[in-house]
């Protein structure tokens, strides 16, 4: 098993509150550690994350690294029931960039292996437009290639036993509003891209759970899915890297090609 990420020195908790009754921001979660009984401040990067990180929610943390920090722990991992068994999922979105980066370094890409160089969180210009995306570099082939990466933690059940992890949700002020502008505008800019380019333009879905055996956009999305259908149509390629997680805080590598439905 090729290991992707790591987390050191975790610990179960469970979100008492979120907001915090001493922080009322929604980034800040009252815990208690499972282990101790402590009662402490966590920080949800993924505020609620649609009840995974939300009152009830059985979750993993590690203690905070910033000085300035108001809390004492970051949430990065829900565990959730599946089957009978508990699965852990990852939540924390800033992991997947890592993830992704440990992927190409590693070679699990398999329709992106041996880059000739890559950087992080870079600033495209073409034509009129101006963005930044996760990924830019050079492939084995010397084509310029683009990607830009969105963590999937959730998923919704097929009706047959079976889970289909899917994106985008969360919070919208009113109904019919795109759950994601910014998702939104970065695959429309990936398509605009490659119309108008030689390059490679890759959307990168990382799956931080291993109970699926599809990916889909969300139907709740019909702006989102319907500009991704488009884009793919018009050549933007879809990875969709899927991973598991355990307790103890490893991520391993099950797959790239996880199939999709848009």
């Amino acid at each position: 098993m090729t290991t992707l990420y790591q987390l050191n020195n975790l610990l179960e908790a469970i979100v008492v509150a979120r907001p915090s009754k001493t922080i009322k921001s929604p980034y800040v979660a009252d815990i208690i550690v499972s282990s101790t009984g402590e009662t402490a401040l966590a920080h949800t990067p993924a505020l609620g994350c649609c009840g995974l990180s939300d009152k009830t929610s059985k979750i993993l943390v590690a203690k905070s690294k910033g000085k300035d920090t108001k809390c004492d722990y970051v949430v990065y991992c829900s565990i959730v029931e599946y089957g009978g068994n508990e699965i852990v999922v990852g939540i924390h979105p800033k992991m997947a960039e890592t993830i992704v980066e440990t992927a190409l370094n590693q070679n699990c890409l398999t329709t992106l292996q041996n880059v000739q160089s890559y950087k992080r969180e870079q600033t495209v210009i073409s034509g009129s437009l101006k963005s930044r995306f996760d990924f830019t570099g050079i492939d084995q082939q010397g084509c310029p290639f683009i990607m830009e990466v969105k963590s999937v933690p959730l998923c919704l059940p097929n009706g047959d036993g079976t889970n289909a992890a899917f994106f985008p949700d969360g919070y919208r002020k009113k109904k019919g509003d795109v759950v994601s502008p910014r998702a939104l505008k970065h695959v429309q800019e990936l398509e605009s891209i490659k119309l108008e380019t030689s390059s490679r333009c890759i959307m990168c879905y990382v799956i931080q759970r291993s109970d699926v055996v599809k990916f889909q956009t969300a139907a709740t999305d019909p702006e989102y899915k319907a500009a991704v259908k488009q884009a793919h149509d018009n050549g933007v390629e879809i990875i969709t890297l899927c991973i598991d997680w355990t307790k103890a805080g490893t991520a391993t590598f099950v797959c790239c090609d996880l199939p999709f439905e848009l």
